[in-house]
């Protein structure tokens, strides 16, 4: 019997032993192809990148910790350079964590502490969004919106004020283009800040594309734009939270490339060292540093393995693959070539509704009818049968329910590793089909 707790106890879960490449295998020698990344869209490079694994024996052999606040290391150093070269206008430092919900989390003590430090301490509210994920901890739950994860801390949680996303497929009116629905619910945002009052409000916080909480939803054309005149007109700070899609997952470097704008603060955790070292990172606009350092001199906030020499050495070493020769266009190829096959096997399906996301990152969201929208009843367990299915295939993908407004809706995620080959995307497609139908016929026998 296993003394761990489980995130989710009664689960059964296979003991992984090895992985190598695209596939994990466990402890009874069954193979498994990475369909998710790691598990949860981390492994963008695979499971056995030899240059990754030996950077980080080479730096334990030299020394693997010292506390950042005492020395500053040349891997930390490197990385922050790399980091910060190809950023974003104006984001110019970069402050390192140990995972992404450290990563938001210190954009929010950031921000708060820039107001306190400009003679502004009134701004403290935060604009969120609903359908929106931002991690495990408090501040992050509070964040975000899934309403089954905040449901047993909701009496501790801060308030933050949420607004509509941007999810075409169930919030655009049918009398509306794409860009005239972006425009709609971008402002929202406009008087969400006029009914708190301007002067009280500190931050926007959004994911550029959307991550497994309703499913790689990318903003329609225009949305962030108008998004970033918002915010720059009533001087509130943009995060843009990349966890998920950020470092190469959409095909460019950041996911808001694609969008035309820079935020204040960009986040970033999984791609940064590919699941080889945990670490996280917080770009931070040039004004924020400068407004700190003359002020109080002392960011407030801070983690103990902050900056961790080794999980630098890593996360270098997975950048200079990233950002190599033809990566990136590889990714774009790649994500065209995901995209057609998942709209080949499921365009027509009787039970999937919408197919969307972004380079390499895509969900399927699945319906009950097609021509209504409606979802599966909750009460089916639609996504668990999903995961279940594939995984009994040998597939690993993540399945999550409450797409809709937290409590009804299923949808599936398809984020592999960005190395993934046509004939894995065929396997992999071919191997969900059969996991996803088998689900439905569980539910829905007359189906058959």
């Amino acid at each position: 019997m296993s003394s761990v707790f489980h995130r989710i106890p009664n689960r059964n879960l296979p003991i992984a032993v090895k992985g190598d490449g695209m596939y994990i295998f466990d402890k009874d020698g069954k193979q498994y192809i990475d369909g998710y990344a790691g598990g949860a869209c981390v492994s963008c490079l695979g499971h056995s990148q030899e240059s990754v694994i030996e950077a980080v024996r080479e730096q334990i052999g030299k020394f693997a910790f010292f506390h950042s606040a005492m020395f500053t290391s040349e891997p930390l150093e490197e990385l922050g350079s790399i980091l910060t070269t190809d950023a974003p206008e104006g984001l110019s430092r970069v402050f390192f964590t140990n995972s992404g919900s450290e990563a938001v989390e210190t954009a929010i003590m950031m921000a708060l502490q820039y107001f306190v430090e400009i003679g502004q301490p009134k701004r403290k509210k935060v604009i969120a969004r609903r359908n929106s994920y931002h991690g495990g901890g408090l501040t992050n739950l509070s964040l975000g919106y899934q309403i089954a994860r905040r449901a047993p801390f909701e009496e501790v949680l801060q308030s933050v004020f949420h607004i509509s996303p941007c999810y075409e497929y169930r919030g655009r009116l049918n009398d509306e283009t794409s860009e005239q629905y972006g425009l709609r619910v971008a402002n929202e945002l406009e008087q969400a800040i006029l009914g708190l009052g301007p002067e009280t409000v500190m931050a926007f916080v959004a994911e550029t594309v959307t991550g497994t909480t309703n499913g790689t939803t990318p903003a329609v054309p225009g949305y962030f734009k108008r998004v970033r005149e918002i915010c720059d007109k009533y001087g509130v700070l943009l995060v843009l939270d990349e966890v998920f899609c950020g470092l190469g997952r959409t095909g460019t470097l950041h996911a808001c490339e694609q969008d035309g704008v820079a935020p204040d603060f960009l986040t970033f955790a999984k791609g940064i060292a590919a699941g080889y070292q945990p670490i996280g990172a917080t770009l931070v606009n040039q004004k924020v540093y400068d407004a700190i350092v003359a002020g109080s001199g002392t960011y407030k906030g801070g983690y103990t393995y902050a900056g961790h020499a080794t999980a630098c050495a890593a996360a270098i070493a997975v950048q200079k693959i990233l950002r190599g020769p033809g990566f990136l266009d590889q990714v774009k190829v790649t994500g065209k070539l995901m995209s057609d096959r998942l709209n080949d096997r499921f365009g027509q399906h009787p039970h999937v509704g919408d197919i969307r996301g972004r380079g390499m990152m895509m969900t399927v969201e699945l319906v009950e009818d097609r021509d209504t929208k409606a979802p599966f009843a909750a009460s089916n367990t639609l996504s668990a049968r999903v995961f279940q299915n594939a995984r009994a295939r040998g597939l690993i993908t993540h399945a999550l329910s409450g797409t809709v407004d937290g409590y009804i809706g299923d949808h599936v995620v398809v984020c592999p590793p960005l190395i993934a080959t046509g004939e894995n995307l065929d396997t992999i497609v071919g191997l969900l089909g059969e996991a996803i139908d088998a689900a439905v016929l569980e539910v829905r026998p007359k189906a058959a």
